[in-house]
């Protein structure tokens, strides 16, 4: 894979869905309508661990994130972009997601990766010298499955299942990824510092092998300041998928967004 070509590759991915979104708010406009929102955010965040998608499974090193969302109320694509701080790509996913379902306090999400690409580091000799060629490996088709319960103003619960399959034959062929989720957010620590805490239990099956595990994030911010500081941790209960038994990282991330509503 050229790496020369992987800005416009995303440039192109991001205008086209952003295109998209204008296109498909445009549509849905009624003339009887009073308020429509297109929405636009994202995170920037440095890592001294990277994790997965899935997080079992982590870069082991420093990383950098890029978290985008463009939408409306109920379609959304979310792309995310995962590098090594070194330079080199870790995996694209573009992630489209559709809200079936959605009032005060139940939502069914349906979504897809399309495409989902990792990327992995090969020596090759070419014209007599051993070389580092990047390569990319797709997963396709990747589904998801999200219904969510809001229990109260600050704390929803539900599942999140995924699967996807490796289209090539060195990747795993078949991942099946079932958790169950709790969102705790807004606990105060003072008028303008609160904790967002996401603990997870989940079931990972990937072809012939499977395995249980806890996972946490713990998230720190402040009321109106785009920085925050946050931690995941994921702990092995039993597995015999090639996976460390406890990881960990902390990460700094920068937030930003803004909606664009027309009347």
């Amino acid at each position: 894979m050229n790496l020369l070509r992987l800005p416009a590759f995303i440039k192109k991915a991001v205008i086209s869905a952003v295109l998209f979104q204008l296109a498909f708010y445009g549509l849905s406009q009624q003339t009887d309508s009073i308020r429509h929102i297109l929405h636009f955010k994202g995170a920037i965040s440095a890592t001294n661990n990277g994790f997965s998608f899935i997080p079992s499974f982590s870069l082991g090193k420093p990383a950098a994130i890029v978290n985008l969302s463009v939408g409306g109320e109920r379609f959304t694509f979310e792309p995310e972009f995962r590098y090594a701080l070194e330079g080199k790509p870790w995996s694209f996913i573009f992630i489209w997601r559709y809200k079936l379902i959605k009032n005060d306090r139940f939502q069914f999400t349906l979504g897809t990766h399309l495409p989902a690409l990792s990327f992995r580091t090969s020596s090759v000799i070419k014209d007599g010298v051993l070389q580092d060629v990047i390569q990319s490996q797709r997963f396709f088709p990747v589904f998801e499955l999200t219904p969510t319960y809001t229990v109260a103003d600050n704390i929803s619960m539900g599942l999140f299942y995924l699967y996807g399959r490796g289209a090539d034959r060195d990747l795993t062929r078949n991942t099946h990824f079932l958790s169950f989720r709790t969102h705790f957010s807004d606990i105060r620590i003072s008028k303008q510092t609160y904790l967002k805490f996401n603990p997870q239990f989940f079931y990972l099956k990937t072809d012939e092998k499977d395995g249980y595990f806890v996972a946490g994030g713990l998230t720190l911010a402040r009321k109106d300041f785009p920085i925050s500081v946050s931690t995941l941790m994921n702990k092995a209960i039993r597995t015999n998928i090639a996976t460390k038994n406890f990881d960990w990282n902390i990460s700094l991330a920068y937030s930003f967004g803004k909606n664009y509503v027309r009347i």
